[in-house]
């Protein structure tokens, strides 16, 4: 779904993620901007962002947005270049979520978190200061964890997963805005309390409550740290993946 956005006395602009490119990316919350119109039609909605600049007096964007969309990127042995200046990644990269490339190390497929990365990472091209670009076997390197797992790979190109639920729950809360890492973590102990309690009472529905509340507590104390949870899982698991090992008194001793 494609959403024409206002925010007033100052543009309208086209996204197919709001909250990622106006409250993430522009800091304006819900109820600071407006959606005049949406579509899946991306033709549409490229001639009625034009047609709404025009009618609102705001300056008129020389390319459609459909246009725009199809970010060309340029993939060499070395790098990957990206038309577009390093203040301008962010927003154009969080419009192209799910798009991929192939590089020598391996595919490429844009999440936020590889995007987040890519922004940090960017250089300026020597050749043309309205490109940036990133060297291919660092960004492979940062990301290997999430190519290589085929699990991880289906989450990356879902829409919505339940990690995205608790941070868009943590985000109207105001957890990131106003939180920080030590007080989940004093809270995690608190929920792990819980989950000891319930483990020695039996108590089945306890321990289902408490394990799901110590999730939702990592998660947000992942995005304090701007790292999400799903790379904080990728990495553990590739780590135990191949790991050999036999169970002692009940627990996985890991082979030396």
């Amino acid at each position: 779904m494609y959403y024409i956005y206002h925010i007033p006395g100052k543009k309208i602009g086209v996204t197919r993620n709001l909250n990622n490119r106006v409250t993430l990316t522009q800091g304006y919350k819900p109820g600071e901007y407006e959606v005049l119109d949406q579509s899946e039609d991306i033709n549409y909605i490229s001639d009625k962002e034009i047609e709404l600049q025009q009618s609102y007096g705001y300056k008129i964007d020389n390319k459609l947005y459909k246009n725009l969309f199809k970010m060309k990127i340029n993939v060499t042995e070395q790098t990957t270049t990206f038309p577009v200046p390093v203040n301008k990644l962010k927003g154009r990269l969080m419009d192209s979520l799910g798009m991929t490339w192939e590089t020598e190390f391996g595919k490429i497929v844009l999440d936020e978190e590889i995007a987040r990365w890519i922004e940090a990472n960017a250089h300026i091209s020597r050749f043309n200061s309205e490109r940036s670009y990133v060297y291919n076997k660092a960004l492979w390197e940062a990301f290997s964890n999430f190519n290589s797992l085929e699990v991880l790979q289906d989450y990356i190109e879902s829409k919505q997963s339940i990690f995205d639920s608790i941070r868009n729950w943590a985000k109207v809360r105001n957890i990131y805005e106003n939180g920080d890492a030590k007080t989940q973590y004093v809270k995690l102990q608190e929920e792990s309390g819980e989950l000891a309690r319930g483990l020695l009472k039996d108590d089945q529905a306890e321990i289902v409550d408490a394990i799901g509340d110590m999730i939702v507590v990592l998660t947000n104390l992942a995005e304090l740290r701007n790292v999400k949870v799903e790379t904080c899982i990728a990495s553990a698991y590739n780590q135990i993946s191949n790991r050999t090992g036999k169970m002692i008194n009940g627990t996985f001793v890991k082979d030396e």
